[in-house]
C-alpha cells in the first residue's frame, strides 16, 4: 500500500508542483486555523521526495507572527524533537537525510504540527512511511497539552479507507491544494 501511495504522490507532485504549495498556503490561511497564527509555535517540515512543500505556508505563518520549528529524528523509536527555525536559516543534514536546524537552536514544544503523508482518509487517518515518528510525537504532545495535527497533502492522495492500528494518531485537519478539511474541528 505504501509503494502504491508513494507512486501516486510522485505523479501528483510532478503534475502539480509549486501550484499545490500555493494552494496549500491559500487554503490554510483562509481557514479558521489562520486565527491561531500570531504567537503559535508551528512545527513545519522540509519536504523530502515528493512530499507537498510547506515552505510557502511556513513563510506566511512566520509573517503572521507564528514561531517556527522543524523536527529532528534524535533516536530510533523515539518521538521527534523540535528546534526553532527561521526561514532562510541554514540547515544541517540529520538522520534519513532530513534537513534540520542547528543542534544549537532552541528546543520547542509546538502548538500545531504540519504532518506530511503518503495518503489520508476523510476520517483523519494518515499513511506515513511506517516508522511511527509522527504517531509517537503527536501522542506525546497530546499527553502534555493541546496540539493540533494538520496533515498536508495533494487532494489526490485521499483514499476511501486506510488500515488503522491502535497506536495511529488521528489528524485534526487535512489541508490540500483545493480544500481545508476539519476532521475534529477547532
Amino acid at each position: 500500500m505504501r509503494a502504491s501511495a508513494r507512486d501516486a504522490r510522485d505523479a501528483l507532485a510532478s503534475g502539480l508542483g509549486a501550484a499545490a504549495a500555493t494552494g496549500i498556503a491559500a487554503r490554510f490561511m483562509s481557514s479558521p486555523l489562520s486565527a491561531l497564527a500570531a504567537g503559535t509555535i508551528v512545527a513545519g517540515y522540509m519536504p523530502m521526495r515528493s512530499e507537498i512543500d510547506p515552505r510557502l505556508l511556513m513563510d506566511r505563518l512566520a509573517a503572521a507572527g507564528s514561531v517556527l520549528c522543524l523536527p529532528d529524528v534524535v533516536a530510533e523509536g523515539t518521538p521527534l524533537a523540535f528546534r526553532r527555525w527561521v526561514p532562510d536559516d541554514p540547515l544541517d543534514t540529520g538522520r534519513y537525510g532530513i534537513s534540520v536546524p542547528s543542534p544549537d537552536a532552541d528546543e520547542m514544544v509546538p502548538d500545531l504540527v504540519l504532518v506530511p503523508m503518503l495518503a489520508f482518509d476523510r476520517q483523519g487517518h494518515r499513511l506515513g512511511y511506517g516508522g511511527g515518528y509522527y504517531d509517537r510525537t503527536i501522542a506525546r504532545l497530546r499527553e502534555v497539552g493541546d496540539v493540533l495535527a494538520v496533515g498536508l497533502a495533494f487532494s489526490g492522495q485521499v483514499r476511501d479507507e486506510l488500515p488503522v492500528e491502535p497506536h495511529d494518531m488521528h489528524l485534526d485537519w487535512i489541508i490540500t491544494e483545493s480544500a481545508a478539511l476539519p476532521v475534529s474541528g477547532l
